[in-house]
């Protein structure tokens, strides 16, 4: 019997719980940047607060003041519209204060202040009713002669729900931008930063939001409150630091006071572009992470890659930072990781808090991502739980998805906090849900764990809604047959998929039999019979009040697996231990590099152990270089009680680099038996070799030169090259039968050019086609080699063909040379050499009716070839070309008299006459009838009479 046993505890969250499924889209103006800056705010309803700093306003005279966005949340979609922190335009004053710590707003006289292109609701923070906002490049003129203005920055507070607003600018003593950050504390204290301010030392400005109200009064330009504390210039060596580009608040002091947290910017890697506070590991004590978005990583070939880092720094004491390793560092390169760090507050639940990290020019075609991380008690987990991505892709100006975060609120009221992600580049911010996810655990049971296939009655027996699948020889242990062994009593099938119920802090238990198929149905009797439960919550629930669907925690086990055995004929302990033997040969034990090197390998397996090695397979590891092209053949033998497989397989070797001299294949015979199921690994090496079958061929066109020559006169200067005597080419192919290449080549060419001072050729012209390069050796120099000459001279009537070519020493001889260098040929390539020439006629006439056979001899030998292997032999050889000289007999020789002619004509007329003469006088002439004269005819019997 199979035991299904739920126990469902308290819903707990995971952080993939964010619904990326149905989010809530809020859209801007064209153009405004919406999305820039995004906060919860939670004072009166449901909303959020989305920044637009290049939003155009209704302020006179003012080009892109930005704005503030306030968006109500519902489960339906809302309309966002403006906040009017300030209505008026840019400020105009008459009268001024030296000294004095208030301005005064009088007549106009001269323009103060410039809020184009200030980017208000650059920065956004929310505190209670409360809300923060800043415009860091507000300028401001110090006075009428001032030439210039400063980009001071100012912010707005909105008190009471909108009710109220007030202007808070600390930095109107010259430059300083701020706002450029800004946060509040727990107990709602300001903290702006400032990092422009002290030649860009920068500064970090704090002071009580009650405070701000209290002293502010309309027409009056506030520098500072009571209470109000701040960073003072230090050493000109700290010029540059920009302390205030970034500010978080947390308490690290140890005495409950709260801290500004301020990083100072290193210009490299963006140390500190963003920082973040909370309590990630639930020890009491703030922690504190930093993004470095610029952060270098080196890569696997060594140059740097820009892929962002953020560090995590755990509070161990009072000011004591310990930083957790390893690092979080990015995997998108350029993709800006850590630019924007949110605390999002104990998403799953557990006591400990998750944060959210953005790489806005991340993911594929830069749309974005923002990276959930869940924290534990050693701090933060070093792979994210969830990655979101962005739903825009890049245009001219990137998405930027994610360069806005906000979470830790609970936006719904459902009991889970949510996030808020700002994409600037398309004008959206996106709101994100939390579901709630379902924490469960189960069990299986199968009873009993042994099957006797002889006992034909034997079977075995093993709020929110659940889908629950029980599996035999479930997907990890597929059978190589499609026949299941065991079915499920209740379906007939190897599946069986029930709806179960089960309201929260309930147990359930199901049970079902399976049974086991005839033995003649299947054939594996050794393997376990697996069963697999697996869970899943049910589709087709209903959504909670919240219109979110739970889901499963993703770190709960749903898949659960169990096991029956068989009961076999291999012992006591009914375990078949097989003994798998496995022989290996092949047909060759070389490669060629070129060449596609078909490869058979022949191999013979073996059982020799107890019980069957069933469904026995073979696994061939390939190397890179060879790829699998075939069965040879398959032959099954018994030898006494062992069954011997032989086949073979046909494999194809061709890529090999001459990296490696040799290619190792390894075979292995494996058996699902899980006792003793491998055989030993055999390798079957090739070593690799370099091998090219050169040949050189040559041919004299024509064949044959016969003499003397058609239309030749002798003549004692040469006006033209006809002059010199019959024309000769001699062609010489250098052919690469490969397999592999040849990459240089000597070649060179001795013909003979002289012998006993008599000139035999004259060389004219060569040509050449390919890779090849050839030059002549100065003809009238007499080498120390041989040259191919055949000097006898042989009259014609010598019945039997000429003596075969003789070598001549070249101190008689005096030989033509060409050298030639051939560059690289593939297999099948051919370099190809022309040689054209004429024969000295005059050289042979003097010597009449005698036959010469003229050899030029042409060499050549393989000096290198393109591999880091070298070959076994370097090619080699040679090739003679033979021209023959023939001579015709003369015309005298074989001329008859035409006397002679004329009186063999008239004897044979005579003859023929005289012939004719005696064939008349014995009557040859006449005509004579068939069957004689006519009284012959009539003696003739009747038949024969009618024949004829």
């Amino acid at each position: 019997m199979i035991g299904l046993l739920f126990t469902l505890s308290q819903p707990v969250c995971e952080a993939f719980n964010l619904d990326v499924d149905n989010p809530s889209v809020y859209s801007g103006p064209n153009g405004s940047y919406f999305g820039y800056a995004v906060d919860f705010y939670l004072a009166d309803s449901s909303s959020v607060l989305i920044g637009a700093p290049k939003a155009n306003t209704s302020q006179t005279d003012v080009t892109e003041g930005g704005s503030v966005f306030y968006c109500p949340w519902s489960l339906g979609q809302s309309e966002c519209h403006a906040t009017k922190f300030d209505n008026e335009g840019n400020v105009l004053l008459s009268v001024f204060f030296p000294g004095n710590r208030a301005i005064q707003l009088n007549d106009t006289e001269y323009q103060a202040d410039f809020k184009s292109r200030q980017w208000f609701g650059a920065t956004v923070r929310s505190h209670g009713d409360t809300i923060l906002a800043c415009a860091p490049l507000y300028s401001w003129r110090t006075g009428k002669d001032t030439p210039h203005s400063d980009a001071t920055g100012t912010c707005y507070l909105s008190v009471h729900n909108f009710s109220k607003f007030v202007e808070y600018a600390p930095c109107r003593t010259g430059y300083c931008q701020g706002g450029f950050s800004a946060d509040f504390t727990t107990d709602g204290k300001v903290v702006l930063g400032g990092p422009g301010s002290y030649f860009w030392q920068g500064e970090v400005i704090a002071a009580a939001k009650e405070e701000i109200v209290k002293a502010y009064y309309p027409g009056y330009f506030l520098q500072s409150v009571m209470g109000q504390i701040q960073t003072k210039q230090v050493r000109s060596e700290h010029d540059d630091s920009y302390q205030g580009y970034s500010v978080a608040v947390g308490e690290f002091s140890g005495d409950q006071l709260e801290v500004m947290e301020t990083l100072y910017l290193q210009m490299g890697s963006y140390f500190g572009y963003a920082v973040a506070t909370t309590d990630i590991n639930n020890d009491g004590m703030t922690d504190l992470l930093v993004g470095a978005p610029m952060f270098m990583v080196r890569a696997s070939e060594g140059r740097l890659e820009e892929m962002g880092r953020v560090y995590v720094y755990l509070q161990r004491g009072p000011l004591n930072l310990e930083i957790q390793l390893p690092h979080l560092t990015g995997t998108q390169a350029f993709g800006r990781f850590g630019s924007t760090i949110a605390p999002l507050g104990d998403l799953n639940q557990d006591g400990f808090n998750d944060v959210a990290i953005s790489c806005p020019f991340g993911g594929e075609d830069r749309q974005g991502l923002v990276y959930i991380y869940n924290g534990y008690s050693d701090g933060l987990r070093e792979k994210p739980s969830q990655v979101i991505t962005g739903q825009w892709a890049a245009g001219t100006i990137p998405a930027s998805f994610g360069f806005a975060l906000r979470g830790a609120k609970d936006l719904d009221m459902n009991g889970y906090p949510d996030l808020i992600v700002g994409a600037f580049g398309v004008n959206k911010a996106v709101l994100y849900r939390s579901r709630p996810i379902v924490n469960t655990s189960a069990s299986l049971t199968v009873s009993p764990h042994m099957i006797n296939p002889e006992e034909k009655n034997c079977m075995i027996t093993s709020g929110n809604n659940f889908q629950v699948e029980v599996r035999l020889d479930s997907h990890k242990h597929k059978q190589r047959s499609a026949v299941k062994r065991a079915l499920f009593l209740d379906s007939h099938q190897p599946l069986l998929q029930r709806s179960v119920r089960v309201r929260r802090g309930e147990r359930v238990c199901n049970h079902t039999k399976i049974y086991l198929r005839d033995e003649k149905d299947f054939r594996d009797k050794l393997s376990p019979i697996y069963l697999a439960l697996n869970f899943s919550l049910d589709p087709k629930a209903a959504a909670d009040s919240h219109g979110l669907r739970p889901v499963l925690n993703y770190q709960t086990t749903n898949v659960y697996e169990q096991k029956a055995q068989i009961l076999l004929d291999c012992g006591d302990d009914n375990i078949c231990v097989p003994d798998l033997k496995l022989a290996v040969q092949g047909d060759r034990k070389e490669v060629y590099l070129g060449d596609d090197n078909s490869l058979t390998l022949t191999f013979n397996a073996k059982n020799e152990g107890e019980g069957g090695a069933y469904e026995a397979e073979l696994y061939v590891v390939l190397p890179p270089e060879a790829d699998y092209s075939g069965i040879a053949r398959n032959n099954e033998f018994v030898s006494g009680d062992i069954i011997i497989l032989w086949a073979g397989l046909r494999f194809t070797v061709p890529r090999l680099k001459d990296t490696h001299k040799n290619v190792q294949f390894e075979l292995q015979i494996r058996s699902k038996n899980e006792n003793n199921s491998h055989s030993e690994v055999v390798p079957y090496k090739l070593e690799v070799v370099v091998q090219a079958d050169v040949i050189l061929q040559g041919v004299s066109r024509p064949d044959k030169i016969f003499f003397p020559p058609a239309n030749w006169k002798a003549t004692k200067s040469y006006g033209v090259e006809q002059d010199i005597g019959p024309a000769v080419e001699h062609i010489y192919e250098l052919v690469n039968n490969g397999p592999s290449q040849i990459s240089e080549t000597f070649l060179e060419l001795r013909c003979p050019l002289r012998s006993q001072n008599h000139n035999l050729l004259y060389p004219l012209k060569f040509s050449t086609e390919g890779l090849i390069n050839c030059t002549t050796v100065n003809m009238s120099h007499r080498f120390p080699v041989r040259c191919m000459i055949n000097s006898g001279m042989l009259p014609l009537a010598v019945p039997h063909p000429p003596p075969p070519p003789s070598f001549s020493s070249c101190s008689n001889t005096e030989c033509w040379t060409l050298q030639c260098k051939v560059g690289l040929l593939e297999k099948g390539t051919t370099a190809i050499l022309k040689v054209h020439s004429r024969i000295w006629a005059e050289t042979f006439m003097e010597n009449a009716y005698k036959q010469y056979l003229l050899e030029c001899l042409a060499r050549y030998s393989v000096n290198k070839m393109p591999y880091a292997i070298l070959p076994k032999y370097a090619p080699s050889g040679h090739k003679k070309v033979v021209t023959p000289v023939v001579w015709n007999k003369p015309d005298i020789e074989n001329s008859v008299p035409l006397w002679i002619i004329i009186l063999a004509i008239l004897a044979g007329l005579l003859l023929l006459a005289l012939l004719i003469y005696v064939l008349y006088k014995f009557g040859f002439f006449k005509r004579s009838l068939p069957y004689g004269t006519a009284m012959e005819k009539a003696h003739l019997k009747p038949q024969a009479a009618s024949e004829a």
